[in-house]
């Protein structure tokens, strides 16, 4: 899985597509759509060798999982920017007006067969917002640097909306799946979930940062003393745990971990913070994204109908919130267009929301290999469309 995550990553990035589609391509081959259907018996041999195989390469998954939103956590500091605040306010509340015509979806659309194992609809509804409204900080960032537009101002702008957007949305996940693993759902269930969840991050992103500098300068702190990764590394592991105790998703911990790393001076375990994304984007991460792929059954779990009604609701609501914020702010049509694509493109977070909501048992198996899907369709039809305007000469955002 690692070998072929890493080649067709490689060979996605030559061609100039997101690296990420071409490592879940790596597990797709070796999963039940390719491998699984012409070799059977070698797909048995390599997956299903011993009895607790499969755990173990979920926890691999995990780990990456984790590492994953760890990193995008300190690294997503660095894309904020207190320009073009009245834009950025106006395509944050646009963007977010999607998660409402998802959250309203349900009373149009029986989403019952899509379910998962625990049958709490109230969770898959805000799973369903989710979708409608996430975007992909890691990859259109990515695209950006590919065109070499990362520091225009409608880069800029992007990514300092997605940035608060997608914040305010894994609260939402992180809701979400503590409703799905509750016994008893109910209406002070609700508000405990959402009070402890905001509680987390009110007390982590203020007094953290302080907790922090004063262990980094603590004479006797051993661990740091140690080894500094193995600190910043335990620092991560202690989010996810907390948040674990608190009923909170342990990745929304580990995504809270990073954040306070990145609120931190830049200087302070900048080293630490490289040689970590070193190796979680060599083994970890890469390996995660191929068990993604590894688990998508086209076969069996791909329902074409669903799929391209799913992907025309999330695409049409996404692109018209962000269309009516950026028009009423007085942007012209191609740059209020450009906006809309931007805050479409799924990626990763598509790509992570699925993988939690299935593993949680909020949505079933067809609706994991819908979600993955729109993530990657997205994120190439991002790649394309911004590739055509510049070869073009087009101008991203009009001044």
């Amino acid at each position: 899985m690692l070998v072929l995550a890493h080649i067709l990553g490689y060979a996605f990035k030559k061609l100039k597509l997101p690296r990420v589609i071409g490592e879940i391509s790596g597990g797709l081959l070796l999963g039940p759509t390719v491998l699984g259907s012409f070799s059977p018996e070698l797909y048995t041999w390599l997956f299903n060798a011993f009895e607790f195989e499969g755990k173990l390469i979920a926890m691999i998954s995990w780990f990456g999982l984790v590492l994953l939103m760890f990193v995008a956590g300190f690294e997503i500091q660095a894309s904020l920017d207190r320009d073009d605040k009245k834009t950025i306010v106006a395509l944050l509340f646009g963007s977010t007006l999607p998660f409402f015509a998802g959250w309203i979806a349900p009373v149009f659309y029986d989403f019952s067969p899509y379910l998962g194992e625990k049958q709490n609809m109230l969770a898959l509804t805000i799973v369903i917002g989710i979708a409608v409204a996430v975007t992909s900080i890691p990859v259109i960032a990515k695209i950006f640097v590919d065109l070499n537009i990362m520091n225009t101002r409608f880069a800029k702008i992007v990514l300092a909306t997605a940035t608060i957007h997608d914040v305010l949305l894994w609260v939402a996940l992180a809701i979400a799946t503590g409703l799905a693993s509750a016994e008893h759902v109910s209406t002070s269930t609700i508000a405990s979930h959402i009070t402890v969840s905001f509680a987390f991050i009110g007390v982590a992103v203020t007094l953290m940062p302080k907790a922090m500098s004063f262990l980094h300068g603590l004479r006797y702190n051993l661990l740091l003393k140690s080894s500094s990764s193995g600190y910043v590394l335990s620092v991560c592991f202690l989010f996810s745990g907390v948040a674990s105790i608190l009923g909170v998703n342990v990745v929304f911990g580990a995504f809270l971990a990073g954040v306070v790393l990145g609120i931190m001076p830049n200087a302070t375990f900048a080293e630490e913070k490289a040689h970590i994304k070193e190796i979680a984007m060599a083994f970890f991460v890469p390996l995660y994204f191929a068990v993604v792929g590894l688990r998508l059954d086209l076969i069996h779990h791909f329902d074409m109908q669903f799929f391209l009604f799913f992907l025309l609701f999330t695409s049409a609501f996404g692109m018209v919130g962000t269309l009516i914020a950026a028009r009423m702010i007085k942007k012209d049509w191609l740059s209020s267009v450009n906006f809309a694509v931007a805050m479409i493109t799924r990626g990763g977070p598509g790509i992570v929301l699925a993988t939690i909501a299935f593993d949680f048992g909020i949505i079933n198996e067809t609706f994991f290999v819908t979600l993955v899907l729109i993530a990657i369709l997205t994120s190439l039809l991002a790649g394309v469309w911004f590739r055509f305007l510049l070869s073009n000469n087009y101008e991203l955002l009009k001044t």
